[in-house]
């Protein structure tokens, strides 16, 4: 069928209420949440009990500030108290057909959360939103680099390609290599991965002499699980390598799916789901709501989960919310500017100045020759902080290095109120590489304390 005879959007009713429509739709849906979580979740309604709040109070928008925050803090104890789930649950564990993770990349103890059927079903329609608006149709062949474990991950994108119709490639424990060359033997138009993995598929094909941009059907990768899906250097540096269009997503374990997605129009943002979502945006130290524009900490309330109701639960993720006319593509969903900008606790501050990741990856990938790099922190002399930043060349790249680190130095710095980070050349292949979550920032300074 071609592409004219598609509808434009996965739901075009609710992908296009008015907003004031829109409003009447989450007022509605979070009474009936909250009334749920109430009767069902002995831990909310404990919280809403010391609060001195009933579900009957909570009638509009503007009575969501009533409720309190949620934290990951709090739902971790409630676990340790009451192995394995906790009492957030509001239904038998009978009841459930999935058992999930969160990935533990902090380094925390990973929070144990459990699907029903419904809730399973819901979850795929979320991501069918955003596959669907970044243009997968039936007619395309999705390969999901991604290993099948119990961390959430694309678990339910892998659902949601089979109910747009898509034929499915699972590529589970297979190496990069053979990932490379399936992509490439059974045609596949959609790839799915963290941006980094991305970078990593490309890397490889290079080595075994495959050019994906001439040798592959991909035309779109969709992206998740880093903020460097809408980092501009980034993902320019994989559109170039794959010639195809990248889409950014973005969701949590906690709430089982996404709830943003960059549409086919890609504004340079991420479309919020807002007839199944309620996306806050705070002032982290505050509370207090930012306006369109300022950063903060998106606060979500999710619709869909039944099985483990969230609400007003509190992200640690830095946005900046725009308009939904930002974009032309019609949807009425809000927008993050430059999707996930990291998280409130990725900050760090050495010698007074304040780093953040992404901003180090923005200023790296601007140079397509480095193929890994690492952020290291340490403590010399117990006092003073220092910040380095591990850089991996290709291999026939290698004599860049010189003018390269006197460009990478300099851009770093005036990023930086002039901090000077250290620069350092790692041999080909001794960075670590990374098929999920990259994690490249090692905090060393508390073993330089002691």
């Amino acid at each position: 069928m071609p592409d004219a005879d598609w509808p434009a959007y996965w739901n075009p009713k609710h992908e296009t209420l008015p907003r004031e429509a829109l409003g009447r739709l989450q007022a509605r849906k979070l009474h009936r949440l909250v009334q749920g979580a109430y009767d069902r979740s002995p831990f909310h309604r404990r919280r809403f009990d010391a609060a001195g709040l009933r579900p009957d109070d909570i009638r509009s928008l503007d009575d969501l500030r009533r409720i309190p925050l949620m934290t990951r803090e709090e739902w971790m104890q409630n676990q340790a108290e009451r192995p394995l789930f906790g009492d957030l649950v509001t239904r038998s564990r009978d009841d459930a057909i999935r058992y999930h993770l969160t990935s533990g990349t902090s380094g925390r103890q990973p929070l144990r959360v459990l699907d029903s059927r419904a809730d399973w079903s819901w979850i795929g329609e979320m991501w069918c939103y955003g596959f669907w608006g970044f243009g997968v149709r039936p007619r395309d062949i999705v390969f999901f680099a991604f290993s099948y474990g119990s961390f959430i991950g694309f678990w339910g994108a892998h659902y949601a390609s089979e109910k747009i119709g898509c034929l499915v490639l699972p590529s589970g424990n297979m190496t990069t290599d053979a990932r490379v060359r399936q992509i490439v033997e059974m045609e596949a138009t959609t790839v799915c991965a963290t941006p980094t993995y991305a970078l990593r598929m490309a890397q490889a094909a290079q080595a075994l002499g495959i050019d994906l941009a001439r040798d592959s059907k991909v035309d779109k990768l969709i992206v998740s699980g880093e903020p460097a899906g809408s980092i501009p250097a980034t993902k320019r540096l994989i559109e170039e390598m794959w010639g195809a269009k990248c889409g950014d997503t973005a969701g949590m374990t906690e709430i089982g799916t996404i709830m943003i997605f960059e549409c086919d129009h890609q504004p340079g943002g991420t479309h919020i789901i807002e007839d199944n979502f309620i996306e806050e945006v705070l002032d982290p130290e505050t509370g207090e709501p930012v306006p369109y524009g300022k950063e903060g900490e998106r606060v979500v309330t999710s619709f869909g989960r039944d099985f483990i109701p969230l609400i007003r639960y509190r992200t640690r993720d830095l946005v900046k919310k725009v308009p939904h006319d930002t974009c032309s593509c019609g949807r009425t969903g809000d927008i993050y500017a430059g999707g996930i900008l990291g998280r409130v606790d990725d900050m760090k501050c050495i010698r007074g100045t304040n780093v953040y990741p992404r901003a180090v990856e923005s200023i790296v990938r601007e140079h397509p020759e480095i193929e890994e790099f690492q952020i290291v922190l340490t403590r010399e002399d117990g006092v003073r902080d220092e910040i380095s930043v591990h850089v991996e060349l290709a291999a026939d790249r290698q004599d860049a290095w010189q003018g390269m680190a006197k460009h990478l130095g300099r851009a770093l710095a005036d990023a930086h109120e002039g901090l000077r980070f250290n620069l350092e050349l790692a041999p080909p292949g001794s960075l670590p590489r990374f098929e999920l979550k990259a994690k490249r920032l090692q905090d060393r300074r508390a073993e330089g304390a002691r």
